[in-house]
């Protein structure tokens, strides 16, 4: 029973006393322990933080992820292969790699996650995005689901670091630094236009400053920053599609709109691609939506 002697603003003080107590009972490791997500809701999930302290960051359902099947890529068939036989390995419980997809953007890095989700997520693979912002939260992640019976990747999409950013610090620690070790069940499968994901300054390749300034072996940051691609066993490259590449993948998306391909839609096409300055599998599905789109509704 609250003490009718107090003050109204000491009782206020003591209530905000409280408020914070309880605030951070829940922040604590064993309340996160309870915290449970059903795995049979979806397969695809996502990493929320909340910006309010007494909120928890949690795994969100994606009730409708966007999937793709390997048969609707083209122009990637190595990359293909290499990741398919990958994510095989690991759903069958044998040892596979973290992965690092780095290239052209545009060119299917992200697609070929989602085709390996679409292909294995009955075999009880599932995905867990995580932004970059989060990556700090990829110890609390893994402690999450490394004992449940599923087969996790942690997908980080676009990923690439600023100076000054030190995110990356957390993501190479999990890779290969953690003194807790991996765990059996989680890989992680990042994309990048980057080959390195953190920026290179022709700085960094300069041995000795002339204003003498600069750190004493600036070498050891050029392979800290290096060391972070190292650190993914498994690491693919997309390059820019040839024109014919890139038709490829018009006639491709064209004819799975139910249209055929022609040399006026060829014309269209390339006409699509010099407008956005691009040829890749991205802006092929652009083109072929708009155009299917343009041509039903003459249809009506």
């Amino acid at each position: 029973m609250m003490n009718p002697l107090l003050a109204p603003d000491q009782i206020e003080r003591l209530l905000d006393s409280l408020d914070r107590i309880a605030s951070a009972l829940e922040a604590s490791p064993s309340a996160q322990h309870e915290r449970t997500t059903d795995f049979s809701q979806a397969f695809a999930y996502r990493w929320q933080r909340s910006n309010g302290v007494s909120h928890l960051p949690n795994l969100i359902p994606v009730i409708a992820p966007q999937l793709i099947g390997f048969d609707q890529l083209c122009n990637i068939e190595q990359q293909i292969e290499r990741l398919y036989q990958n994510t095989l390995q690991f759903v069958r419980g044998y040892p596979a790699n973290n992965a690092l997809m780095t290239g052209a953007r545009g060119t299917g890095k992200s697609s070929l996650v989602r085709a390996c989700l679409d292909a294995f997520h009955q075999q009880g693979l599932r995905l867990i995005e995580v932004e970059k912002q989060h990556l700090d939260d990829l110890p609390l992640i893994i402690e999450l689901v490394c004992q449940r019976p599923e087969r996790f990747i942690v997908f980080c999409d676009d990923l690439s670091f600023e100076d000054g950013e030190h995110h990356y610090k957390a993501l190479k620690t999990v890779l290969d630094g953690s003194v807790a070790g991996a765990a059996a069940n989680v890989l992680i499968y990042a994309t990048s236009n980057r080959r390195h994901l953190v920026t290179e300054k022709m700085a960094d390749n300069l041995e000795h400053r002339k204003d003498n300034l600069g750190e004493i072996h600036p070498s050891d940051s050029l392979e800290e920053k290096i060391s972070l691609s190292d650190r993914f066993g498994l690491r693919l490259h997309f390059y820019s599609f040839s024109q014919d590449e890139y038709l490829t993948a018009v006639t491709q998306w064209v004819e799975s709109f139910s249209f055929a391909m022609n040399d006026s839609v060829r014309e269209e096409a390339l006409r699509w691609a010099t407008e956005h300055g691009s040829r890749s599998g991205r802006i092929a599905l652009q083109f072929a939506r708009d155009y299917a789109g343009r041509a039903l509704l003459k249809e009506e």
